[in-house]
């Protein structure tokens, strides 16, 4: 009875977060805040007001719980992306500007721990690791968006350009780590701006 009563919580009060959905929200704020490596799964119960039990019915593994924190933060840029594409409707210009401006604040808001995903790829080297996917993915349909504005606002060599944004914006949230955000990366937008000014397009 003793094991039983640990392995389920107490029902959640009308308009409370489950117990999954507390596990994942506490899990993203530690590994983002300590680092992937530097936090366990008791820890990770323990402030989400449940237990390991509870944690490995939603979870599998702690590898499954990094998946999974990595790709709810994936899912919510890529609805800042679309965010941005229904904003600027047809202006494939505009939603390129608009992103500029958006990575530019993201990184102000980012600017203690950078890139969860980017930090996640540094602190997990194996292959075949399940958050490697969500990672590699994500970096790429990032790439492809760009790409896409790029095309369509009638850039000539729209990889090239999208390319040279993408390593940017990666360089800068390593910079901001580094020297902070009076540093180099201060400059993202108006470096962004410059680079897009001087790019080609097509007559």
């Amino acid at each position: 009875m003793k094991l039983a009563s640990l392995a389920r919580d107490p029902p959640d009060p009308p308009g409370k977060a489950g117990p999954r959905d507390r596990i994942l929200a506490v899990a993203r704020d530690l590994f983002y805040r300590h680092g992937i490596r530097g936090v366990g799964v008791d820890a990770i119960a323990e402030a989400a007001g449940t237990n390991k039990m509870t944690l490995y019915r939603h979870f599998r593994s702690k590898d499954e719980l990094i998946a999974a924190c990595l790709r709810a933060w994936a899912q919510e840029r890529e609805a800042e992306w679309e965010a941005i594409s229904k904003m600027h409707g047809d202006d494939a210009n505009g939603q390129l500007r608009a992103w500029v401006r958006y990575v530019s604040a993201l990184l102000i808001t980012e600017a203690d721990r950078g890139c969860a995903l980017a930090n996640a790829a540094i602190e997990l080297p194996e292959r075949d690791h399940p958050a490697r996917r969500v990672i590699e993915e994500f970096k790429t349909r990032q790439r492809d968006q760009l790409m896409i504005w790029c095309r369509e606002a009638g850039y000539a060599e729209p990889d090239h350009l999208a390319d040279e944004l993408f390593l940017l914006l990666e360089g800068a949230r390593v910079s901001i780590q580094s020297v902070g955000v009076g540093g180099p990366a201060s400059r993202l937008g108006g470096m962004m701006d410059t680079i897009i000014d001087h790019h080609p397009r097509l007559a």
